[in-house]
This record gives structure tokens, sequence and C-alpha cells, in this order.
């Protein structure tokens, strides 16, 4: 299971400095020229003093390691870490929330500043939430047991015929039901252990996860698996992750920014490499 790694690209660094603080309400045009520092005295935070960032419980490897994201270990946590130095916190002014995957972008108010959550960015979410600029571009992967009738499959027209297992509100159930289109209606799961069980148990043909994800899946999760193969979820624009934060939140304008600057400097592609470098060796699927 070897191909090249999969790097997210290098961003541009956006030509005007994003301001953080909301501009003034005035008919004259704004100037480029205008910019505002976005440091920590000026961010409108959830708990004073903290910067406090959502993920889910379990914490699944490569995205955490040791189902404890504050050790700054895994691709998410990393992420999260690098985000919250840009935006001038240090480790000791970070606090972790447990949020729930699919609360995260639900409408409502947040107990979070940001959630890191392998949150795919997708129009209907945005109207709930605020996403961040993409920290990550995944593709979906397919996950059989060595040996079963769907192991081999070399497209996903061969794949129409399988019990496909997979969790509910992801991604990946879209990609399911718009790309693969099975002929039988997928077996879809509250939780993505429960999905895995299913394909464990047999229950499932197959199982769709986000590709990574499927790496962890072969290796740690479920013995003699295999990866089938990789697909793009969309018809051609990149499914990317991004950091989800409260509708409207002001926060937004800089930690986009600080997603760019981890961009431009190539720190992003420094962390996908040292966690998510395994990633790689699924065929292509189409």
């Amino acid at each position: 299971m070897v191909r090249p790694s999969m790097l997210v690209a290098l961003g541009a660094l956006a030509a005007a400095t994003v301001a953080c603080a909301p501009a003034d309400n005035t008919a004259t045009a704004p100037t480029a020229a205008t910019t505002t520092a976005c440091t920590k005295d000026q961010l409108k935070l959830t708990n004073a003093g903290k910067l406090t960032i959502g993920t889910d419980k379990p914490a699944y490897e490569p995205w955490f390691k040791d189902d404890d994201p504050a050790n700054g270990q895994g691709f998410e946590s990393a992420v999260a870490f690098a985000v919250a130095g840009e935006l001038g916190f240090d480790r000791s002014e970070v606090q972790w929330s447990t949020v729930k995957f699919d609360t995260a972008f639900a409408p409502g108010a947040k107990k979070f500043d940001f959630d890191v959550n392998q949150v795919s960015i997708t129009p209907e979410r945005a109207n709930a939430v605020d996403f961040s600029d993409g920290y990550y571009t995944v593709k979906q992967a397919i996950v059989a047991i060595q040996g079963s009738k769907f192991a081999e499959a070399k497209s996903l027209a061969e794949l129409k015929d399988a019990k496909i297992g997979v969790q509910v509100g992801t991604t990946s159930l879209n990609a399911v039901e718009s790309v693969i289109q099975p002929s039988a209606k997928p077996n879809v799961y509250t939780e993505q252990i429960d999905a895995v069980n299913g394909l464990k148990n047999k229950q499932v043909d197959a199982l769709v996860v986000d590709l990574p994800t499927a790496f962890y899946v072969t290796a740690a999760q479920i013995e003699k698996s295999k990866i089938v193969g990789q697909f793009s979820s969309t018809g051609g624009t990149p499914e990317e992750f991004g950091l989800v934060m409260q509708k409207g939140s002001q926060l937004k304008p800089c930690v986009d920014k600080a997603v760019q600057t981890l961009k431009s400097k190539g720190e992003l592609a420094k962390i996908e490499q040292q966690w998510l470098g395994s990633a790689a060796g699924a065929p292509e699927l189409k």
C-alpha cells in the first residue's frame, strides 16, 4: 500500500491581510490597505483567556493518537495546535471540549471556538455554521475483507451489488448514494465503530470511510481487511475538511488567516506527511 504521499496543495496566501475586527458600517468603500492584526486580546472567545477546541470522543487515529486530542499527536491534533499557535496561544492556553460529530455542524450556539473532526465543507452545512478555509483535501475509500467477493473490484461499477456500511451524517454516505449508487440501500450506522463492526461481523460486504481512516481500519481494527481503492466523492470540486465555527463567528477571518499562513509556510504539508504519510497505495476507482 504505497503511493506518492498525499500532500495538501499549498494554498496561495491571500493578497490582502484578513481583518479580525468587523468593519465599521459606513457608506464608504473599504480600502485594501486597511488591516487589523488578529491578536489574542482582540479575539472574542467562548471562554476568556482560553482557546476552546471541540472534537468527538473517541478520537480515532490517524487524526488523533491514544484517544487524547490534547497531546498534540495525530494529524488533526497537530493542525489544531498549529492554528492555535498562529492565533497566539501556547499549549497551556488551549482547552478541549467533547462534541459529537453531527452536533458540531448542527444549527445553534456552540461551546467551542472551533471544532476539528474531519468535517467536510458542504453548502448545506455552511447554512448552519461557518467553516475555515480547507485544511485537508480528502478522498473516500472502500474497505473489504481479503478474499471476499468485492475485495478485488477494479471499478465502482463492480461494487453496485455490494452491501455497503457507512456512518450516518457523513460525506461518505453521500458518496455511496451519489457516486457508487449500489443496488441495495447501504447499512447506515450511528457511530463509525458500529460500521467497522458491521464489516467485521459480515453484516456488510464493504465499508466506505475517508482514505486515512481506511488505513487505520485495515491496520488496527479489522484483521485481514484491505483497501479496495479510493475515489472522489464529488463531481470535480475537491472535498475538503474545514474547521467548524458558530455561524457568524468573529473568529473566522483570523482562523482563515492562520490556515492560509500554515499552508504558505508549508507547515500543513509537513503535518500531513508526518501523520498521514501512510495514506498511500490505494488504487483509483472510477
